[in-house]
């Protein structure tokens, strides 16, 4: 057998699934009723329950229950504003499934703020029953963004490491944890799994040659290269925001040093020159810096590298442990890893108006952040029970959940960027 094994996103058996737990809620939540659509007990899947699942499991919303309604709205226009106030309601969810007869469904939703008296959108797809639980995260999405004025992220997916005995799998699920599927599947170690801008293609190391390899994969056709495998260690990849080039760290030259290529391993060139150590770069939205992680300074410390010019500069000075530097999409500031009192790490956040720092985790081992596209969440590796879980924390800090997946390790979660529409 072949020590690692490249998949086509095969379906994955469901103890493997993540399940998601909220620990924590936001301050002030949306009080929002989701309302069962009108005919979807004919279907096997419901789309109601699904987008009122993500709406709560963000943390910023109260799930009002809708039972006991009468009529029961299906339409944004028969939804009578005052029955709703009487139950605290600030905004209801309504909407209807009809089979059209080639086996397609048309699914209707509408989105009414009961305090205001408005209907905030009003929607139709027409789908198969296979794209439910799609069109049930978009409408999810659409109703986070109308409420809240960000984008929803209920429709991305994440990719994470599981270890099972002396088996490794690189997978992708739904944002929510349903449908993983098996992009690798290894004897050796996997790691530091990375989402091409664009979603198809997943950057990667695995050590199935027993050395650090980096592999960029379709998630399409399941075909994968090696794209750096110099002498010594691969590793650390990361995507530019455009998607044409991606920088790596190399110890080809002696010490780990950063390097930037092509997504297929051509036009290799070095990014960083010191005599330290300068790993684990990550790109800032707008392309023009490279933050790494670097020793130069007698510990770890995070850095930033201008790509056209050069320069260097020190971002982190508060503690003598910081590393893991992943900057916030929005780009006002990044997320890293910092150790407090020797053993205990941390998720913080810095603010580069301000240069303030927000401590978002209490530890003791959490590592690995990955940032949502809209800047509002951050997955992470932890440990719960004595083994790797999954975590997620609102940007502020008070949202907080649990993705665990049953007797299974699970580590270096990698949010993928929102869909192309």
């Amino acid at each position: 057998m072949a020590a690692c094994c490249a998949l086509a996103l095969l379906p994955l058996a469901a103890r493997a699934q993540l399940t998601i737990e909220i620990v924590g809620g936001a301050g002030t939540q949306i009080p929002i009723a989701v309302v069962p659509f009108d005919g979807e007990s004919n279907f096997p899947l419901g789309i109601s329950g699904i987008a009122g699942a993500d709406l709560q499991r963000s943390g910023l919303f109260r799930m009002v229950d809708p039972m006991g309604v009468t009529p029961r709205p299906a339409r944004a226009e028969d939804v009578q504003p005052a029955v709703w106030r009487s139950r605290n309601a600030d905004a209801v969810v309504v909407g209807s499934m009809r089979p059209l007869g080639d086996g397609r469904v048309e699914v209707r939703f509408g989105l009414v703020d009961v305090v205001k008296q408005q209907t905030l959108a009003s929607m139709v797809f027409t789908v198969t029953q296979q794209q439910f639980r799609a069109t049930a995260h978009k409408i999810a999405d659409v109703v986070y963004e109308k409420l809240t004025g960000s984008p929803g992220v209920f429709s991305t997916r994440i990719a994470y490491i599981t270890k099972s005995g002396p088996r490794y799998q690189l997978l992708v699920a739904d944002a929510d944890g349903f449908d993983p599927q098996v992009v690798v599947t290894s004897q050796e170690p996997l790691l530091s799994p990375k989402w091409s801008p664009d979603g198809t293609r997943l950057a990667y190391v695995s050590f199935e040659n027993r050395k650090p390899v980096v592999y960029v994969q379709s998630l399409e056709t399941g075909q994968r290269r090696a794209v750096a495998n110099f002498r010594g260690s691969n590793s650390a990849p990361a995507w530019s925001p455009d998607g044409r080039r991606l920088a790596v760290t190399l110890t080809k030259d002696g010490a780990s040093q950063i390097y930037l290529m092509n997504p297929d391993g051509s036009g290799l060139a070095r990014l960083t020159n010191s005599q330290s150590i300068d790993t684990e770069a990550a790109f800032s939205p707008d392309g023009q810096w490279v933050l790494f992680t670097s020793d130069r300074g007698g510990t770890p410390q995070v850095y930033r590298t201008n790509i056209v010019t050069g320069a260097v500069e020190r971002l982190t000075f508060d503690g003598n442990y910081n590393v893991t530097p992943r900057p916030m999409p929005d780009g006002s500031g990044f997320v890293y890893v910092r150790r407090e009192g020797g053993s205990r790490f941390q998720l913080a956040l810095m603010d580069y108006a301000t240069r303030q720092v927000q401590i978002i985790t209490q530890g003791p081992g959490d590592e690995s952040p990955s940032i949502a596209p809209n800047s509002k969440m951050i997955i992470y590796a932890s440990e719960a029970g004595g083994r790797g879980i999954l975590a997620a924390v609102s940007s502020d800090g008070r949202v907080k959940q649990r993705l665990v997946a049953p007797a299974t390790d699970v580590r270096e979660p990698a949010w993928g960027p929102l869909p192309r529409s």
